[in-house]
């Protein structure tokens, strides 16, 4: 059974970064794609990042391109993302997610492509 725990969440200043990892069990990411998603408070889940099972192609959400990174170790078990020049818009919870299916690009940002998810971690950016 694969498992997701996400690590790194915590509090921090605007304008700061915190890096975001997550641990696959069970499997690992050399045939996996890799998602971030976020949760902020009374809002629904939204797409961040995400970076496919070759560790090719990666996308991003508009409101966190060219600050966010998202990576993985294709053989190994931990993919991260590198969050810069954070803001408090980016508070939220962050979730991993992964799937060995091979997505098409449109589907890329569906949660609904994802079949593993971690718990969850909160992320809070004070201003």
């Amino acid at each position: 059974q694969v498992q997701l725990v996400e690590s790194g969440g915590g509090l921090v200043q605007a304008g700061n970064s915190l890096t975001l990892s997550c641990a696959v069990s069970g499997g690992t990411f050399s045939d996996r794609s890799l998602a971030w998603f976020r949760q902020a408070a009374g809002n629904e889940r939204e797409f961040v990042a995400t970076i496919t099972r070759n560790g090719i192609n990666t996308a991003y959400a508009d409101s966190v391109k060219g600050r966010f990174t998202i990576s993985k170790v294709r053989a190994g078990s931990t993919g991260t993302l590198q969050m810069n020049n954070l803001n408090p818009d980016d508070t939220a919870v962050y979730y991993c997610a992964t799937t060995r299916a091979g997505l098409p690009s449109r589907v890329w940002k569906s949660r609904d492509s994802y079949n593993y998810w971690g718990q969850g971690i909160q992320v809070t950016v004070s201003s």
